[in-house]
């Protein structure tokens, strides 16, 4: 009857054993299938551009160019385009200030800052008096 025990004792213990290693394999392939299909790296650590910081407020013309320009610069939904005098004329009768205060909240398809959210409203102001041309 011993040997009958053991022989139990060895196949339980046999049998735990490939139930742990396959629970183990199990879990390795769970990680393999929700592993990340990559990394996203960004700076200088990762060999890309670093942006050097601004040394001051841009000019209306980098705004324009940079931010102003996909709308103003052909019109796009009604917006004045740049250098169009009596379209610029229209919107600036209230004065820079009624201009300015309708670019920094926006008006009709024209969202907020023209959606350039980094702009002051000095640089913003610049940019108006460079499309109108009354820098």
């Amino acid at each position: 009857m011993n040997h009958f025990k053991a022989l139990i004792v060895a196949v339980a213990t046999l049998v735990a054993s490939q139930a742990f290693a396959a629970a183990e394999t199990n879990e390795d392939k769970i990680r393999a299938r929700i592993a990340p299909v990559g990394e996203v790296c960004v700076g200088a650590e990762c060999g890309g551009a670093v942006v050097a910081a601004s040394s001051g407020p841009r000019s209306g013309e980098e705004v324009y160019g940079g931010a102003c320009i996909a709308c103003h610069g052909a019109g796009v939904l009604g917006a004045p385009k740049k250098g169009d005098t009596a379209a610029w004329d229209a919107r600036l009768e209230k004065g820079f200030d009624a201009t300015l205060n309708n670019a920094i909240h926006g008006l009709n398809s024209m969202p907020p800052k023209g959606n350039c959210l980094n702009c002051s409203d000095d640089e913003l102001l610049a940019a108006i008096k460079f499309m109108s041309g009354r820098e």
